[in-house]
């Protein structure tokens, strides 16, 4: 028998590796979780008035008014974002120093503080508008809404330029000597060519940003904005299920940042085709499909 052939009548017995770290850590996850799950199910809670009121008029009404206050103070955020990362990035001081200001003043005060300034702003201002022509009382303007609006939109506006600002610096600065090489204003040239390439890095932040400002808005409640949250309010303080309607929030809460994480990964999916040689990650179905079709093939 040659060498050769001695070596291929040997077998190998493969032995998985044993993860214990992994099963150490699944099963003290899995006992927290089952702790959690017992104190509620023990706990006081009616659970069929949390069924009743999911769908209660002014709690569905108030979560209508969350993804508006949501949506309008993140095209907000987003416009001044953008107008303001330019103007951070501008070569005229006075521009750029109005921009610097704006950001060190919005970012440095709490949310809830400039809702409260905002809500009270016809302290300062009792009436607004153009003298002679248009005219009214800042209280009848300013309503809670409003208020909510502005000071939600002017917080995102401060934290946006950032992200956007950032995004504006990681494209190669060959790409702006090229268009204007092609006659392209500095205008067009950021519209048409930075800004489409900064994109794959602004979205992510923008994505998680918008999650957080639903999140946020449960802050209007404070100045009296009729949000899932301050409706919850109102009906438990009537009828002194607390919890309960503490939990319906929780659960609208969830479901929305559950559809915005999903459009925020497909949006995401989407700007980064073609961005490098590497082939996107799976989706949520793709892996599932993977996880019971070419893993096993595999293993």
């Amino acid at each position: 028998m040659t060498p050769t052939q001695a070596t291929a009548r040997i077998t190998y017995r493969i032995v998985p590796v044993k993860h214990w770290a992994r099963w150490i850590a699944a099963i003290a996850t899995a006992a927290v979780l089952t702790w959690i799950v017992a104190s509620f199910a023990g706990a006081q809670i009616d659970w069929p008035t949390v069924g009743e009121y999911f769908t209660f008029p002014a709690i569905v009404s108030g979560m209508g008014i969350t993804v508006v206050l949501t949506v309008v103070s993140m095209l907000i955020g987003i416009a001044l974002g953008v107008l303001v990362a330019v103007m951070r990035l501008s070569s005229n001081p006075v521009v750029s120093g109005i921009a610097w200001i704006y950001v060190w003043f919005f970012r440095g005060t709490p949310v809830y503080l400039q809702l409260l300034l905002w809500f009270n702003i016809a302290l300062v201002f009792p009436s607004m508008g153009i003298p002679g022509l248009i005219e009214g009382r800042t209280v009848d303007i300013v309503s809670p809404f409003v208020a909510a609006i502005l000071g939600l939109g002017l917080n995102q506006g401060a934290y946006t330029s950032e992200v956007v600002r950032a995004g504006i610096l990681s494209v190669d600065e060959g790409q702006g000597e090229a268009a204007k090489a092609l006659g392209l204003p500095g205008t067009a040239t950021m519209r048409t060519v930075v800004l489409p390439q900064a994109m794959r890095v602004i979205l992510p932040p923008i994505g998680n940003e918008t999650i957080g400002m639903l999140k946020t808005t449960s802050l209007a409640s404070a100045i009296g904005a009729s949000e899932v949250l301050n409706e919850a309010q109102h009906v438990y303080l009537v009828n002194n299920m607390i919890m309960e309607l503490l939990i319906v929030s929780g659960i609208w809460y969830l479901l929305a940042v559950s559809v915005l994480s999903v459009i925020q990964y497909y949006v995401e999916r989407r700007f980064a085709k073609g961005s490098s040689s590497k082939a996107l990650p799976l989706t949520p179905w793709q892996k599932v499909v993977w996880f019971f079709t070419s893993r096993r093939s595999v293993a």
